[in-house]
């Protein structure tokens, strides 16, 4: 008796996909329609080529309909009783393609299926290397035609115009495209293999400690803000006074700021960690915002952008204050102070407040969670606690430390309360 073929119907195939059971059911010929237990609905031609079971998919259903799919697994199997292994001729062909592909489409095979897994500030900055740095150079070439000479001459060239730090995220994004080459058979080498940017373009510089500003210094700065302007003065004494950090401050918007409740809301999209996290404000952070409120002139920013330039470039957009405008202001008062103080950079306020705090008796976890650092280990794990009544007794102590180094007064340890230990 012939064997019967031609079986399934897409009545019974669309019946089969709404019940969501994985299945496997033969049409005849060797034609099998499949589901998997994600929903993925194919069909798949059996075979047997040199006495050995073979699989060849055909496409996706309902891409390819009942029909379709016996007339392509018909030419398949003329293929297949000529001599072909169908299978192995299909991934040859895979092979060969990946073989031509330029390396811009290599770059935009990672970006499409690799880098999707990545932090968002990772994200973005290795995207950006790629589109800045990495494809005007070796766009143009075949994957495969990049040699190991090139990627050194391309790591000179880098180092040329950009840092050591710089050129090894540069060299990482470069590394990370041909390692995903290699996966998917685009290439058969990686030409990063081998190669330090160290041994090419030297040591980077030394990390800059951070520095801590003494009390002297405090003494010194504190009174003199005034003369930066109000509206430096105010972010310079909120930097301070919140621990923040520089982008966390520039990228404020009034509707993140709770002045009746005394509570600051960083957004996940602002924050360091990409955790948002909630700061306690002192009466003096809270006057500060307060001071800031009409110069903002109405803008969404706590510190809107003053240049007329940056406006200009986002098209007259409401923007926010840049950072680098704060690095440059922060020079003037140092070189309005002369020998009174050090050069100090925005992150130097962190690590001067994260000092003081622990002078001031302010506990190791306190300390850390007003920084929004992460506890780390065990107590990282098992530590859930905000510790946010803790933190702002904590920062209200640091703020009537700072309002006595403004004042140019004496800091009466006497009448402050020791802070439990966390």
């Amino acid at each position: 008796m012939a064997k019967q073929v031609d079986k399934l119907t897409d009545v019974q195939l669309r019946k089969w996909i709404k019940t969501g059971a994985p299945l496997a059911k033969a049409d005849g010929g060797g034609l099998t329609f499949t589901l998997s237990a994600a929903g993925a609905a194919a069909w798949v031609l059996r075979y047997r080529h040199g006495g050995k079971a073979k699989e060849l998919t055909l496409g996706r259903f309902p891409d390819l309909g009942v029909a379709a799919a016996r007339i392509r697994a018909r030419d398949e199997r003329a293929k297949i009783q000529a001599g072909t292994d169908v299978a192995k001729e299909r991934q040859t062909e895979k092979i060969k393609s990946a073989t031509t592909k330029s390396f811009k489409q290599l770059a935009e095979s990672y970006i499409e299926k690799v880098m999707p897994t990545l932090a968002a500030r990772t994200y973005a900055q290795r995207r950006q290397h790629i589109d800045a740095v990495i494809l005007p150079r070796l766009g143009r070439l075949a994957a495969r035609e990049v040699t190991t000479s090139d990627v050194v001459s391309f790591v000179e060239a880098v180092g040329k115009i950009k840092t050591v730090n710089v050129v090894e995220l540069v060299f990482t994004a470069l590394s990370e495209i041909f390692k995903h080459g290699l996966a998917n058979h685009s290439v058969i080498v990686n030409p990063c293999a081998g190669i330090s940017v160290h041994a090419i373009c030297g040591r980077p510089a030394p990390t800059r400690a951070r520095l801590k500003l003494t009390e002297a210094e405090l003494r010194a700065v504190m009174p003199t803000l005034p003369a930066i302007g109000a509206e430096n003065a105010q972010a310079v004494k909120l930097l301070l006074l919140t621990c923040v950090r520089i982008g966390e401050l520039t990228r404020a918007e009034w509707s993140d700021v709770d002045l009746e409740r005394a509570e600051w809301v960083i957004p996940d999209a602002n924050s360091k960690t990409g955790t948002g996290f909630t700061i306690p404000l002192a009466p003096a952070a809270v006057e500060c915002f307060k001071a800031l409120q009409p110069l903002a002139c109405g803008s969404r920013f706590v510190l809107p952008a003053r240049q007329v330039r940056r406006t200009r470039n986002s098209g007259g957009a409401d923007v926010h204050f840049e950072q680098r405008a704060v690095n440059a202001m922060l020079v003037k008062l140092c070189d309005k102070l002369g020998d009174k103080v050090r050069r100090f950079t925005p992150h130097d306020l962190r690590s001067t407040a994260r000092s003081h705090l622990s002078a001031l008796g302010v506990g190791l976890i306190v300390a850390e969670r007003c920084l929004n650092h992460a506890l780390g280990g065990l107590v990282g794990v098992y530590d859930q606690h905000d510790y946010l009544t803790e933190r702002r007794a904590a920062l209200e102590t640091w703020a009537l430390f700072l309002a006595a180094c403004e004042a140019g007064e004496p800091w009466q340890r006497d009448n402050v309360i020791q802070l439990r230990a966390a």
